[in-house]
């Protein structure tokens, strides 16, 4: 299984890569610039998370929206990836009521592949002072903490995922088991 990182520009990119790495997948970090028709034999992309504001510095956001438009393999947005997704599909995002950083009870509101078998509460890290504000039509809401409504959300028509916070971190609970699932719907797809 081949599973690329796209950088853009978040603090934990290496991690993603690492814990995929971890995962025995092969995996490497790409460019968000990189140009689609050079992601070849990809099975998934990992959309990192990354320091531009969505709403006012999409750009900054490289290919995300040639990807998300053309790939019709799994891909998972974290963070900024996330809000980038939701913007693209006609969602919005805005400045959270109160931006998150450190640690963050989720509430699990639907497993969508990416919880299943975890806990229904657990501690995730968050790093963030934008936030989902409505999810695109098509879209399910999964998950939420007391303080942001969207922690993490799937397309109801294509393999798309989405995480607010970082599952990346050790000191996210269950992060591991996130990526897992994430690959178990890679594999499905590969079916």
């Amino acid at each position: 299984m081949r599973v690329y990182v796209v950088d853009n520009g978040g603090q934990w990119t290496h991690r993603e890569w690492r814990v995929l790495k971890y995962l025995g997948v092969e995996t490497k970090i790409v460019p968000n610039n990189t140009p689609f028709d050079q992601l070849t034999e990809v099975d998934a992309l990992v959309l990192s998370g990354g320091a531009p504001d969505v709403a006012s510095e999409a750009g900054r956001m490289g290919n995300n929206g040639e990807y998300l438009d053309q790939a019709e393999y799994p891909i998972l947005g974290i963070c900024a990836g996330m809000q980038f997704m939701a913007t693209h599909f006609g969602g919005t995002t805005g400045p959270a009521a109160r931006a998150e950083f450190g640690r963050t009870r989720l509430f699990v509101e639907n497993d969508g592949d990416l919880f299943n078998g975890l806990p229904r509460e657990f501690d995730v890290w968050e790093s963030h002072n934008d936030e989902v504000k409505t999810v695109p039509k098509g879209f399910q809401v999964l998950a939420r903490s007391d303080t942001c409504p969207v922690e993490a959300m799937r397309s109801l028509e294509r393999p798309l995922y989405a995480l607010q916070f970082h599952p990346e971190v050790e000191n996210t609970d269950h992060g591991q088991d996130i990526f897992r699932n994430f690959l178990k719907v890679v594999e499905e797809w590969k079916k």
